[in-house]
């Protein structure tokens, strides 16, 4: 129990865009309390919570609703493409990801085509090549991938994916936290 409680505070700290000294500022604890809060190292009252909650605008209700169901096998009518800056398409693969630990994504690159630089941000990308070939730019590094291949990277640097090749490239993409 400590453990999802734990959990559940920190995804929806993460989803804030808030560090743990910022949350613990924000409701009066200190960034240690948060930190075995959210590894589930220990048990917090009721009080805590509450000044937890309000620092995250969430409330005693919201924090312990539960989803009846929870569905598990997704359809490509549930996808959804997103507006990006080139011509690249993407498409968020799970609906609601934006508030989970990890956003699948599919990203088609015509040839010659890049996402563009994306921002850093505090988390991780990974991605699979389900086909083509691309190059990640990752920070002032190129890294060349194919079919097949699979990168991972913290997203601590500026970064894009780019098709340079003559075909269609399409990788499969994981953003943790949500990026998208």
């Amino acid at each position: 129990m400590k453990k999802e409680l734990g959990l559940k505070i920190r995804n929806l700290r993460s989803a804030a865009e808030l560090t743990q000294d910022e949350l613990a500022q924000r409701a009066g604890l200190t960034d240690g309390f948060i930190s075995q809060v959210e590894r589930g190292r220990t048990s917090i009252s009721i009080d805590s919570l509450k000044m937890i909650l309000d620092a995250l605008n969430v409330s005693l209700a919201e924090f312990f609703h539960e989803e009846k169901y929870q569905p598990v096998v997704f359809g490509p009518g549930e996808q959804m493409e997103i507006e990006q800056t080139g011509s690249e398409q993407m498409f968020l693969l799970v609906p609601g990801a934006t508030n989970r630990l990890m956003e699948p994504a599919r990203l088609e690159l015509p040839p010659g085509k890049s996402t563009g630089v994306l921002s850093a941000f505090q988390g991780d990308i990974y991605g699979y090549i389900v086909s083509g070939r691309i190059i990640v730019q990752y920070g002032s590094e190129n890294h060349k991938a194919r079919t097949g291949e699979s990168f991972y990277f913290s997203a601590d640097h500026e970064f894009r994916i780019f098709n340079p090749y003559r075909r269609k490239a399409v990788v499969m993409w994981i953003s943790s936290p949500p990026y998208f």
